[in-house]
This record gives C-alpha cells, structure tokens and sequence, in this order.
C-alpha cells in the first residue's frame, strides 16, 4: 500500500514537473502573400501587413491594407483564455478566443451595414514558422463565405 502511493506520488511529481507545451508565436511582421490568398467574393487588397504581439495570454494585431479605397489600420486584440475582448474595426467587435491545439481560434461578433455578422477565425503557424494562414469563415444573412490570408514573416 505504501509502494503505491510512493509510486503515485513521484508520478505526480514527474507529470508536474513536465514543462508546459509551448504555443505557436505568431510575433513580428507579416507580409500577405496575395497569390496564395483567397478572398472569395470579397475584392482583395494590393498590400497587407499585420505587425503582432503576442504574451502568453494575449495576441495583439495591428493591420495595414491598402486597396483601391486607400488605406486603412486596425487593431485588435484577442484573448488566449476565453475571456471577451472588444475592439473597433469600422464599427465594434466582440471576439472570443481560444487555443484549440497550436491553432488560435477566435469568435466574432459585429454588425456591419445593418447586418450581424459571426466570424470563426483560425491562426495556424506553418511548420517553418515563416507562415501564418488566417481562415475566416464568415456568416452573414445572406449566406457563408470564406477568406483565406497566407502572411509571410518579414
């Protein structure tokens, strides 16, 4: 009897000692990679950079797209633990996010022309780290689409 709960005991101790599995580490600047992008109906921009950082409970984003209408910035931020965070992108958003994985999940809510809108986005890290693809799979009154943006670390 005392054997097992010695045996227990250490294996705690072990398990506990075991160091926590990193997340991916989306920091620094990412360059959009138009060719292997895809914005499905959504008319894509010339440029996009997207500067981050990120803690262990937190990702920080600020973006800068060009397109025919000019330019324009944003910035989010996004909980890692599920707590709510609130952010202004040409009107209020309301983002949830998670790790699921070494995937970053975030759920949106925003109204936008009248309309709300629910947003899943995934963050997922290529292999080499060098990659960062963004799918957002957006629902809207009018039916779902999906946008695709593959960002290279500069």
């Amino acid at each position: 009897m005392l054997r097992n709960r010695f045996v227990v005991l250490l294996t705690m101790l072990a398990v506990g000692s075991l160091p926590a599995l990193a997340k991916p580490n989306y920091a620094g600047e990412w360059k959009l990679v138009l060719e292997k992008s895809d914005f499905g109906p959504m008319p894509p921009p010339e440029k996009l950079t997207r500067t981050i950082e990120q803690t262990e409970t937190e990702v920080k984003a600020k973006t800068v797209s060009t397109s025919a209408n000019g330019e324009s910035t944003y910035e989010s931020t996004y909980s890692t633990e599920g707590k709510e965070t609130k952010f202004n992108q040409r009107g209020e958003v309301k983002a949830v996010g998670n790790w699921d994985g070494d995937v970053l999940v975030v759920k949106m809510k925003r109204e936008f022309q009248g309309m709300e809108l629910d947003i899943l986005e995934k963050w997922e890290l290529g292999d080499d780290g060098k990659t960062l693809t963004i799918t957002d799979t957006i629902n809207t009154p009018q039916g779902e689409f999906v946008l695709k943006y593959v960002l290279a670390k500069q």
